[in-house]
């Protein structure tokens, strides 16, 4: 086991209120982001009777080389939802040096609320979305047909990891704690883990102590939100008062962030912090 305490430099970025002509600006940056060169395919899930559309970014070098690459799969991602700007935060830390080359693997959202969340008792949480608590069925397509067919079509190298945040956040961390095999590095950002009045911290403690050793790396943060931070806190401190063997993770709180803004203010590092580059980059003159 290993924690990683980071004390962090960030740049603050300001909130602006809607129709103002600075919001203007920032949905129309948003609006243009490049997406680096992808693939798309569909993929029917079984279980689900439902056809998935599924985007994946390639590492410069992949088409001109044969190595096996590491694959990150995150949820919430369409081209419409957060793959334009996590593939583009990739790519370009992969051409500095400064990441790892790693295949970029996007889930469309078919029903987001449902896929991500697992059972409630909790009656305000059930009015969030027609139905919910579908997290293992959508766990299972991943780790049964997904993974499968990323690897009959790209070249992989058995490394798997999941980044998402808020309910996606939820669902990763979930992943983690109740099938820790699926995924050797984990990326939660602001993760839901309110959800059935933070049920998954009640049972955190027994399946902590449960996962089997191995080499796993775990990125946790949370902006200013009342109903997020303190459960990610805990989540920090159950692990360190019992930390699984090879489980190295750090905790980065975000108080300067907002719930809308946590995930583009921390992908920079969090990507360059789980996906370490092999070798030390080379020193550009000038930068």
């Amino acid at each position: 086991m290993q924690r990683m305490a980071i004390a962090l430099g960030f740049t603050i970025f300001a909130i602006v209120a809607p129709g103002t002509q600075a919001a203007q600006v920032a949905q129309a940056t948003q609006a243009t982001q490049v997406t680096p060169h992808s693939d798309g395919f569909t993929l029917v899930a079984t279980a689900s009777a439902e056809t998935r559309h599924i985007n994946v970014y390639t590492p410069p070098g992949y088409g001109s080389s044969k190595d096996r690459y590491p694959v990150l799969y995150m949820p919430d991602g369409g081209l419409q939802e957060d793959f334009p700007h996590v593939a583009a935060t990739l790519d370009e830390g992969i051409r500095a040096g400064e990441i790892r080359p790693v295949i970029l693997v996007g889930i469309e959202n078919t029903e987001r609320r449902r896929d991500m969340t697992g059972p409630t008792t909790v009656a305000e949480d059930k009015k969030i979305a027609p139905h919910v608590g579908g997290s293992a069925l959508f766990r299972a397509f991943i780790a049964r047909q997904l993974v499968p067919e990323i690897a009959r079509r790209y070249r992989v190298d058995g490394h798997r990891g999941i980044i998402g945040e808020s309910l996606a956040g939820l669902f990763s961390v979930e992943s983690l704690l109740r099938e820790p095999t699926l995924f050797d590095t984990v990326i939660a950002i602001s993760p839901s883990l309110w959800w059935n009045d933070a049920a998954l911290m009640r049972d955190a403690p027994a399946l902590i102590a449960a996962m089997p050793a191995a080499p796993r790396r775990l990125f946790l943060t949370s902006a200013d939100e009342d109903t997020i931070g303190p459960h990610v806190a805990q989540l920090d401190r159950l692990l360190a008062a019992a930390p699984p063997a090879g489980l190295t993770w750090t905790y980065v709180p975000r108080p300067d962030q907002h719930h809308d803004t946590i995930y583009r203010a921390s992908e920079h590092y969090a990507l360059r912090w789980a996906y370490p580059p092999l070798k030390p980059a080379a020193v550009v003159p000038g930068r």
